[in-house]
Order: structure tokens, then C-alpha cells, then sequence
């Protein structure tokens, strides 16, 4: 866990709950307003569209990107923390 953001680690770290998506990591505030507006307010719908995506974190970032105005870095640490809440709780 020592290459974890603190960011990251508070979102491992307990439940998901109704966390809103802004709680993923590498979800700015401008990119949480375009996911909000496209239906995606909670962290667990994020998730799930990732798993939707059978956890494929290149078509999940060309999604992000594409569909949600994600930056490429934004795309890139999202996938990252939703593919580390998988490996921990799935």
C-alpha cells in the first residue's frame, strides 16, 4: 500500500457505501460534475460500469475520456482505484 495516494487508500480503506463518485481517485471536481450530469453521482455506479466493462481499464479510460471528458491522467488513476477496489474486494 506504500505506492497508494492517501486518496486511494481512504477509498480502500472502508466501505463504498453511498460515497459519491467524487470519493474515486483521480476524479477532479469538474470530472465528477460531468459524471453527475451523465447519471454516474455515486462511486458504486462508477463501479459498476467498470465491471460492466468486464474490468477492462483500457476501454474503461477511452469511455471516461470519450463519454465523460476525462483527462488522460484523470482516466488513467480512476481505472486504477477501481481496479484496486476490485483486486480487495471482489
Amino acid at each position: 500500500m506504500d505506492h497508494m495516494s492517501p486518496r486511494l487508500r481512504a477509498f480502500l480503506s472502508e466501505p463504498i457505501g453511498e460515497k459519491d463518485v467524487f470519493w474515486v481517485d483521480g476524479v477532479s471536481r469538474e470530472l465528477a460534475i460531468n459524471l453527475v450530469t451523465k447519471g454516474f453521482n455515486k462511486a458504486y455506479i462508477l463501479l459498476g460500469q467498470f465491471l460492466l466493462m468486464h474490468k477492462n481499464e483500457a476501454e474503461f479510460q477511452k469511455w471516461i475520456i470519450c463519454c465523460c471528458g476525462a483527462t488522460e491522467c484523470e482516466a488513467q488513476e480512476s481505472s486504477k482505484c477501481l481496479k484496486e477496489r476490485c483486486a480487495c474486494f471482489l
